[in-house]
């Protein structure tokens, strides 16, 4: 395993300083909330780094993450942090604060483009063609080199490409727009755990 990358069991260190700025994502047994639990938790400072925690699904116990994830002096990166979100509040029982999220951002800036896929966003900005070749494989069990790749993958890019998107948004005046769909996030991810997945705006 690189050393840029580290796995963890149930929490993250107590010494780990990632910054104010961290990328996250998660990985879960499937979309349905109540049914597929959250596996892993991996974030990245930005720097190359990933660092990711598999969890004791018994007990879900990681304070030293969910105080990271809580505390609105560090801003969260999320590629569709939709379903990560509610996954955390489901599983960890904390509300995560002050998010950024490279998806909300593509659809608003790259009107240009119908594919607002991470894969995508990757090969546009950073110039590098990833595998998504174990997004549909099981976290739940003992993680293989090459999952634990994927994971890493998911967050190193993700300051990056918030960047060049920012810098479009800003460009074409779509930035505030930007600000207050991030504002809905949290009462799209509490409608979606009250199981209201349709669109409540609609006819």
């Amino acid at each position: 395993m690189s050393n840029n990358i580290q796995l963890y069991q149930n929490d993250l260190p107590n010494d780990l300083n990632l910054g104010n700025i961290i990328a996250v994502d998660g990985e879960f047994m499937g979309l349905n909330v109540r049914r597929d639990p959250l596996c892993l938790i991996q974030i990245s400072s930005g720097n190359s780094d990933a660092h990711i925690v598999q969890f004791n699904r018994e007990s879900y116990n990681a304070p030293n993450l969910a105080k990271i994830l809580s505390d609105e002096n560090i801003t969260k990166i999320f590629h569709y942090g939709r379903a990560d979100i509610a996954h955390i509040k489901y599983y960890l029982k904390v509300e995560t604060k002050n998010i950024l999220d490279t998806k909300i951002a593509s659809r608003l800036a790259r009107s240009y483009s119908d594919n607002h896929s991470l894969k995508t966003l990757i090969k546009e900005f950073i110039g590098v063609d990833i595998s998504k070749q174990f997004q549909n494989s099981d976290f739940g069990g003992e993680l293989t080199p090459a999952q634990i790749k994927y994971c890493a993958n998911d967050v190193i890019y993700l300051h990056k490409i918030h960047e060049n998107l920012n810098k479009i948004l800003e460009r074409e005046n779509r930035i505030k727009l930007y600000h207050d769909c991030l504002k809905f996030l949290k009462t799209r991810v509490d409608l979606d755990l009250a199981l209201f997945k349709d669109d409540i705006w609609s006819h």
